[in-house]
């Protein structure tokens, strides 16, 4: 997942619903579907981010003042200025980059 080139709104944006429900035709599965995925990438950028910062941990007891890292520093300030997972993944989902099926449709099928 490449954080940079998305193009997801880092404000508050008001979507129109008939976009959001036109590929299930529900507005509640849509929606959990999006929770889903936002869900999924919330994950990754918090696993991403917390190996980047291990990078900078130091592993000392002492009461030693501690000096901040300008490298750990600029790390959290480009993850606190991305998006938010929601925004990532309602782009995604209004750009069809979101799988999903419907396992019920799909047992009735059998």
């Amino acid at each position: 997942m490449d954080l940079k080139k998305s193009n997801a709104p880092v404000n508050t944006v008001t979507y129109n619903r008939n976009q959001i429900d036109t590929e299930t035709g529900n507005i509640y599965e849509a929606i959990s579907i999006i929770s889903k995925r936002a869900t999924q990438i919330n994950t990754d950028i918090k696993k991403e981010l917390i190996e980047k910062l291990d990078e900078f941990a130091t592993y000392n007891d002492s009461l030693e003042e501690i000096f901040e890292n300008k490298e750990q520093i600029e790390v959290s300030k480009f993850y606190e200025r991305l998006p938010k997972p929601h925004a990532l993944a309602v782009q995604e989902w209004l750009e069809d980059r979101i799988y999903h099926r419907n396992t019920k449709a799909d047992s009735d099928s059998i």
